[in-house]
C-alpha cells in the first residue's frame, strides 16, 4: 500500500470518523480540505447493492451535469456529408472520416468520439484501439447517433457516462474544487438522480449502500446514503 504524504494526513485528520454528512456539508468539507497546488477534480464514488456479474444488474447511463465537470472536452465526430457540417457548427473539435486512418497510426487527440450509424462499419475495426480507452462510440451512451449536433452540445455542456465496475461501485467527476459549493451540490444531485433512476429491478435490499466524495488528492468524505433511498 502506498503511503500518503503530510498534506493528506493533515486533511484526513479533519474528517470526523464514522460521520455521514448531508451532501452540501460534505462537499464544502472536500473544498476546505483540498491542499494541492492545482484545481483538483471533485469525484463521487457510490457503492451499489448490485451484482455486476449478472446482466440484469448492470448499472450504466449518462447524465448532463448542470455545471459541467470543469474540463474542456475534445470531441471527434466520425460522419460524412451534411452531418460533418452539423458537427462543426455544434462545436466539434475534429470532424471527418479522413481522420480514422490516423487512429490506426496512434492519433488519439480527443476525449469523446461520436459517430453516425452509417459509418460504424468503418469505425468498428478500430475497436481494439478505442475500446480499452473507453473511446468507442456506443448507442447506449448516445455517441452513435444521427443527431450529432445534440450529442456534441451535450458533451461540451458536461455530459458524462457512468458504469458500475466489477466491485459494484460507480465513480464519476462532478466538478472542480474551484466550483461554488452550490454548483457542486447541483451536479451531485443530477448524478445521483440518474443513479437512482438506473436501479435494476433485480437489485435487492438498500440500493445505494454508500456515497463518498473527495478531491483528487484529498480524503473521502461520506454522505448519508439514506438521502437517496427510493422504493421499487
Amino acid at each position: 500500500m502506498p503511503s500518503h504524504g503530510k498534506g493528506y494526513a493533515a486533511a484526513r485528520s479533519r474528517v470526523p470518523p464514522g460521520v455521514k454528512f448531508e451532501a452540501r456539508e460534505a462537499l464544502q468539507l472536500v473544498k476546505d480540505l483540498a491542499f494541492a497546488k492545482f484545481d483538483e477534480t471533485v469525484e463521487v464514488a457510490t457503492r451499489l447493492s448490485v451484482d455486476p456479474r449478472k446482466a440484469d444488474q448492470i448499472v450504466r447511463g449518462t447524465v448532463v451535469l448542470p455545471h459541467g465537470t470543469g474540463k474542456t472536452v475534445r470531441v471527434f465526430v466520425a460522419a460524412q456529408g451534411e452531418k460533418e457540417r452539423e458537427a462543426k457548427e455544434a462545436g466539434a473539435d475534429h470532424v471527418g472520416l479522413d481522420l480514422l486512418p490516423k487512429i490506426q497510426e496512434g492519433w488519439l487527440d480527443f476525449d469523446v468520439m461520436v459517430a453516425t450509424p452509417d459509418v460504424m462499419g468503418k469505425v468498428g475495426p478500430l475497436g481494439r484501439i478505442l475500446g480499452p480507452r473507453g473511446l468507442m462510440p456506443t448507442p447506449k451512451s448516445g455517441t452513435v447517433t444521427f443527431d450529432v449536433a445534440k450529442a456534441v452540445k451535450e458533451i461540451k455542456a458536461g455530459k458524462i457516462e457512468f458504469r458500475v465496475d466489477k466491485t459494484g461501485n460507480v465513480h464519476a467527476p462532478i466538478g472542480r474544487v474551484s466550483f461554488e459549493t452550490d454548483k457542486l451540490s447541483e451536479n451531485l444531485v443530477a448524478f445521483m438522480d440518474q443513479i437512482v433512476r438506473a436501479k435494476p429491478s433485480a437489485a435487492k435490499g438498500q440500493y445505494v449502500r454508500s456515497i463518498t466524495v473527495s478531491s483528487t488528492m484529498g480524503p473521502g468524505v461520506a454522505i448519508d446514503p439514506n438521502l437517496y433511498r427510493r422504493s421499487g
